[in-house]
């Protein structure tokens, strides 16, 4: 059983957040493929947050075995995220009703209208990601639950907009149901500033990826213990003409070799060597495999460092019950501070020299 600080005032701020997920607070952990399996979406639902395993690429058999491993490790709430292109969607959904999952969380692109019909068919909650207010809105319409707004400063896959101006732009337009917010959260006290703003809650996995319980190489751990904010970085698209999805990760040699692979099939396309869909394919494959050698090989050189900018909060590595409690004592202590006659919440004295 979790033993969280008292924090009555993030209590109100939240409440359709933890009333939507059934938990103690409203902190999701954020689907990472490798990382968020049974282990560390249990210790996550043990100490009060939210886990969401990340289904990936995982088929429906694969799948089912994880949840089920889950289960046996926490009695908690946690939900399952699925991504929309998915070539078996419909029934990765089939086996998260067979086995009771409560809550699905539907990412990469817009919901299918028959898989958001079939999970509220079932009665389960639905979350989906709502990458500006239009779609926002037209989620609501759609039946979902909670909405999560996730910005650019993410890890893994990131649209064009800081979580900052998604904050503004959605939450005062959206109302109706709770919205989580998501990319570059890593401190309690922006918990606490962007519940000020409207939010039901907060989306974090960076913190998470280096949790004593999570499953991820020493070496990768180790790899977010000595980064900052500005080593994790987009990956670059050098032509507009082959779309690269940009992907934050830390720079290593991997992203390096990425940015020369690219000029070299380039150069391999424009003299006709090879036709604009291999070139394309050539491309987009350089990365498969790579999160998995970083994550489960602990290749730092090679592999995938996806991580957020919120890597620079990652100092050590903790027991996940110990990271949430953290979060829920800060953000509660900047919802308590006294306020000066300019508005500003004065922050503590620094010591020492």
């Amino acid at each position: 059983m979790s033993r969280l600080p008292p924090h009555p005032h993030l209590a109100r701020l939240w409440r359709s957040g933890t009333d939507l997920l059934g938990t103690e607070t409203a902190i999701m952990g954020g689907a990472m493929t490798w990382v968020s399996e049974r282990h560390l979406v249990a210790a996550i639902a043990e100490a009060g947050g939210f886990g969401v395993l990340a289904c990936g690429s995982m088929t429906p058999e694969l799948l089912a075995a994880e949840i089920q491993a889950t289960r046996e490790r926490t009695a908690r709430p946690f939900g399952v995220n699925l991504i929309v292109m998915h070539p078996a969607l419909d029934r990765l959904i089939e086996v998260c009703l067979d086995l009771r999952v409560g809550h699905i969380v539907l990412a990469g692109g817009q919901p299918p209208g028959t898989a958001i019909a079939k999970i509220k068919g079932a009665e389960r909650k639905l979350l989906c990601f709502a990458p500006s207010l239009a779609l926002a809105k037209r989620l609501v319409r759609s039946a979902a639950d909670g909405l999560i707004i996730e910005g650019m400063e993410a890890g893994g896959h990131i649209g064009s907009v800081s979580t900052a101006v998604l904050a503004q732009e959605i939450l005062p337009g959206i109302t109706e149901v709770p919205v989580f917010v998501a990319g570059g959260i890593g401190s309690g006290e922006g918990i606490a500033a962007f519940l000020g703003m409207g939010a039901a809650g907060v989306q974090m996995g960076t913190r998470f990826a280096c949790a004593e319980e999570s499953i991820a190489h020493p070496r990768f751990k180790q790899a977010f213990i000595r980064a900052s904010a500005r080593d994790a970085q987009p990956s670059v698209q050098i032509d507009p003409s082959f779309k690269v999805i940009p992907v934050r990760a830390l720079a290593n040699n991997g992203t390096r070799r990425f940015t020369e692979t690219q000029l070299e099939v380039i150069g391999r396309f424009r003299r006709g060597e090879l036709s604009q869909e291999e070139a394309s394919l050539a491309i987009e494959h350089f990365w498969a495999g790579a999160l998995r050698r970083a994550v489960v090989d602990g290749d730092v050189e090679e592999g995938s460092l996806m991580a957020g900018q919120s890597v620079g909060f990652v100092r050590s590595i903790q027991p996940v019950a110990e990271i949430i409690a953290e979060l829920v004592a800060e953000a509660e202590a900047a919802l308590t501070r006294p306020v000066d006659r300019a508005g500003a919440r004065p922050r503590p004295a620094a010591t020492g020299g």
